[in-house]
């Protein structure tokens, strides 16, 4: 019994023996790096085998998860004398290693192009049977702050509380904000009180004196960022001398509204009283003159004219026509076409042959209307 206790101690001391004198890891720098994004870090990883370790060399690289209950993800891998460098597709392309046989103790790897997703633990883990080595490193990828906006909050007027404010959109926690003044005696009003978390200078009962450049400078810990601000404070306004103006501004509008109000009666009247000038009857304007003698001298006329182209053989005819022996009466010219008088029944014409055949000659006599008139 007491044989087999101490074959067995031989053997787990020379087991322990072996993985000391196995696989070591002699990089001793920092495990902790802060890098801005853009920028490129190199994870440190040397290592030294010893004559035991005979087995194949395997070197990963892993991302370790802040969440247990997740998967450890491979960035990149070395074995069986090859590297697989884009073996993680988030970083494609921007992972390698330092040294292009990593079998000689140099397990190092470069990462370009850093992303804030980047931030994390990694591990390095060098096995070479029988012995296994590790070592694990903290970066931090960190934003650097964009350029801030620089702008005056409130009425930049004398006498009134003026704050200015500077703000980065971007940029890794915690940003610090410094407010200088460039010009003049390049210090701040006296009244001022600035705030470097929030990035504010509050200037209080502010002056003419205030007026000058400031300059903001927004900053972390990879880098830093600055805007300028021209900040004029001027006099109050005459807030009388406004009033004035405005009741004035609304008087005259009154007015030219009463005025052309005015104005739109006043054509509205004359155009209705023209109106009802044309519609009245006046009795002391006589009625319009009758056209009976016109009518009478062109009935006369116009007989004569016959009489004298007629010759005495016809003239038994002309007189058998009484309605030309009578001239109308201004009765008769003013009555209505429907109560006009019938005319009398006249002789039968003569036809033309039989007044040919009496030595008649015929004779054309114009057309008259109701009222004597020529048609």
């Amino acid at each position: 019994m007491e044989l087999s206790i101490r074959r067995f101690c031989c053997v787990l001391f020379s087991l322990f023996a072996g993985l000391a004198s196995g696989v070591e890891i002699t990089s001793s720098g920092s495990t902790s790096i802060e890098k801005a994004s853009g920028q490129s870090v190199k994870l440190d990883c040397q290592f030294t085998l010893s004559s035991e370790d005979s087995g194949p060399l395997d070197i990963e690289w892993n991302l370790l998860s802040s969440d247990n209950q997740k998967e450890d993800k491979m960035v990149i891998l070395y074995s069986g004398d090859r590297a697989y460098e884009d073996y993680y597709a988030p970083m494609k392309g921007r992972v390698h290693f330092n040294s292009a046989d990593p079998k000689n103790g140099d397990a190092s790897i470069n990462l370009t192009g850093l992303k804030s997703s980047d931030s994390g633990t990694y591990q390095c883990k060098v096995k070479k049977a029988p012995g296994i080595r590790s070592r694990k490193m903290l970066l931090i990828v960190m934003v650097k702050p964009s350029k801030p906006r620089c702008y005056a909050e409130g009425p930049t007027q004398e006498g009134k509380d003026i704050v200015l404010r500077c703000l980065s959109s971007e940029g890794t926690k915690p940003l610090q904000y410094n407010w200088q003044r460039t010009s003049d005696n390049k210090l701040l009003p006296a009244s001022a009180v600035m705030d470097p978390v929030g990035g504010t200078v509050n200037v209080r009962n502010a002056s003419a004196s205030a007026s000058g450049t400031y300059r903001c400078t927004a900053s972390n810990r990879v880098g830093s960022e600055e805007c300028v601000l021209f900040l004029s404070v001027t006099p109050p306004p005459n807030t009388a001398g406004i009033i004035a103006g405005a009741i004035i501004a609304v008087l005259l509008i009154l007015i030219i509204i009463a005025i052309i109000l005015f104005c739109c009666c006043r054509a509205r009247h004359r155009k209705k009283y023209e109106k009802e000038i044309c519609n009245e009857i006046r009795e002391d304007v006589p009625p319009p003159k009758s056209r009976v003698s016109t009518a009478r001298s062109f009935t006369v006329g116009s007989q004569r004219s016959s009489l004298g182209s007629m010759s005495p053989s016809n003239l038994h005819e002309y007189a058998l026509k009484p309605q030309y022996d009578k001239i109308p009466s201004s009765e008769e010219f003013e009555r209505p076409p429907s109560h006009a008088p019938l005319p009398p029944p006249t002789a039968s014409r003569m036809a033309g042959p039989n007044l040919s055949r009496m030595g008649g000659i015929p004779v054309m006599i114009p057309a008259q209307n109701r009222d004597g008139s020529i048609v």
